[in-house]
């Protein structure tokens, strides 16, 4: 049976103290986007420039790091990493649905295309808010 995972992208607002990364980002496009994951998806997790694939319930530290600001290498290291986590949880044919921007999705649509994984991207092209308008018509 396939399955639909959806990947929200991490934030730069957030909490200042250690909490669950659902909690941790505070931005209204993060709430959005989590709301509309946890609707949609038989599963979700955050894009953690720091941690890489988080589950919303890990309590996580409040950081300063976003993929746009790395080097490609280390970028490359990050969504090899992310890969390696995602292919613990994915089976072949499962949907994987991005909430994520260029930065965040680049490296990982076609390692996903590879390992046979269908991979979504429901906003392509728009700008935050837009992202955020496409958002709330689904909630």
């Amino acid at each position: 049976m396939e399955k639909k995972i959806t990947l929200v992208a991490c934030v730069g607002k957030k909490n200042p103290s250690p909490m669950p990364a659902r909690d941790l980002y505070t931005s209204a496009w993060f709430q959005k986007a989590a709301a509309y994951a946890e609707h949609i998806a038989d599963e979700w997790y955050i894009l953690s420039a720091k941690s890489g694939l988080i589950s919303p319930e890990t309590v996580t530290e409040p950081y300063d790091e976003t993929l746009n600001r790395m080097p490609i290498s280390a970028r490359c290291a990050w969504a090899e990493r992310v890969m390696e986590d995602l292919a613990q949880r994915l089976e072949p044919d499962d949907e994987v649905i991005l909430l994520a921007g260029q930065g965040y999705r680049a490296d990982l649509l076609e390692p996903l295309k590879k390992l046979s994984y269908s991979a979504r991207i429901p906003m392509p092209g728009l700008k935050i808010g837009e992202q955020f308008s496409w958002l709330n018509s689904k909630s």
